[in-house]
């Protein structure tokens, strides 16, 4: 059997005792050079162009739009499958004989597209459709197909002479179709009551009479509008597609008002980029941008056009954030250039209140008692910003 006790004195000093110092290590280190001076205050790195900025904040932009493409588009698309609907009417180009035809065939097609998307399990649709198809509305055009098209007259086209084309900005589908159409109400409603003043003036229609001018107003939905989360909304591609349409439907128009009625295009958000494609040589006589993240132009010259510029930007729109530069990436130019409300783009800027980005057609805003003056070619009552 082992038997342990306290361990000695001398096992104590025996278990304490060190190895011996290797002289060698003793040995002091050689002499290091002293280190180079440091400035006082390092040179700071040169801050970053507008273009860099906007390259940084561009590329969070993609990666966000990417990631709900990525993850948004299918789970949607395999949610909802697409809407079946009938092929356009086929409709020669409108005349003032022909308007009350295209009306009637035109709502004729919105009821089948009703009565295909609720048998289609959509029912949002299907009752965006039946809205459209109501005795009351008047299309010039109507594609109940994909994202939808419609092209709706406020007011009496036959008789006018003095027309506002609006064309709406993204997201703009024939579900959403009843904000835009509001709009275009509300600018209606405001063009009636501000043509009693001008009937007291004796104004002369260009029609031939003496009475007050008579005016519509065209809700244009004629191209497929970019979704706000996406990449397309950040480049001229879809604006590109929808120019043909637009210059097409205004030679139609003259078609049916004339020459000598003022025609205004009035143009929201990325519908302004469109506008700014379809300027060149179109027969306006004024172009509104309101809301605009740019044209794709670098000034009014640029878009070459005979055509009065205008532009306003309210005080609360957000859009006033997006940076106002091109940019090429992967083959493909994002942005659309200079600041239409800029001194150096060279519009007539004119106020908009503090509404937002979605407020320039609010009934009782600054902004839509000078979009109304323009229509009415009231240049010199329309307030400037």
């Amino acid at each position: 059997m082992e038997l342990r006790g306290k361990p000695t004195a001398a096992g104590r000093a025996k278990a304490t005792r060190t190895t011996p110092p290797d002289p060698a290590l003793e040995r002091p280190s050689p002499p290091q050079p002293p280190e180079p001076a440091r400035s006082a205050q390092p040179a700071e790195p040169p801050p970053p162009t507008t273009r860099v900025r906007f390259l940084r904040r561009l590329s969070r932009t993609l990666l966000a739009a990417l990631v709900t493409a990525a993850v948004v588009v299918p789970v949607s698309a395999a949610a909802r499958p697409r809407i079946p609907a009938p092929a356009p009417a086929a409709l020669a180009p409108p005349t003032t004989a022909t308007l009350d035809k295209a009306y009637t065939a035109n709502r004729a097609n919105a009821a089948e597209a009703s009565r295909m998307a609720a048998a289609h399990g959509d029912r949002t649709r299907a009752a965006a459709d039946r809205a459209m198809a109501a005795p009351s509305r008047h299309f010039l055009t109507f594609d109940g197909r994909g994202q939808g098209l419609a092209v709706e007259v406020l007011g009496d086209l036959a008789h006018a002479d003095r027309v506002a084309v609006l064309v709406p900005g993204s997201d703009t589908t024939l579900e959403t179709y009843g904000r835009f159409r509001a709009g275009a109400a509300a600018l209606q409603d405001r063009l009636n009551s501000l043509d009693h003043r001008h009937g007291a003036h004796g104004t002369h229609g260009t029609h031939g009479s003496t009475s007050r001018p008579h005016t519509a107003v065209i809700a244009w939905l004629g191209y497929e509008t970019p979704g706000t989360v996406s990449t397309t909304v950040l480049t001229t591609g879809r604006a590109e597609d929808a120019a043909p349409p637009l210059k097409r439907f205004i030679r139609e128009l003259r078609g049916v008002v004339g020459e000598k009625a003022h025609v205004s295009l009035l143009c929201h958000s990325y519908g302004t980029v469109v506008c700014g494609r379809a300027a060149r040589g179109l027969d306006v006589d004024d172009i509104a941008l309101i809301g605009s993240p740019g044209t794709g132009a670098d000034s009014v010259s640029a878009l070459r056009t005979s055509a009065r510029i205008w532009a306003a930007r309210g005080a609360d729109d957000w859009i006033v954030n997006v940076p106002h530069v091109h940019a090429d990436l992967f083959g493909t130019t994002v942005g659309f250039g200079a600041d239409p409300v800029s001194p150096a783009f060279g519009a007539h800027v004119f106020a908009a209140g503090i509404g937002g980005h979605s407020d320039y057609f609010k009934p009782g805003s600054v902004s839509l008692d000078n979009l109304a003056r323009i229509v009415l070619g009231d240049t010199s009552e329309v307030s400037r910003a």
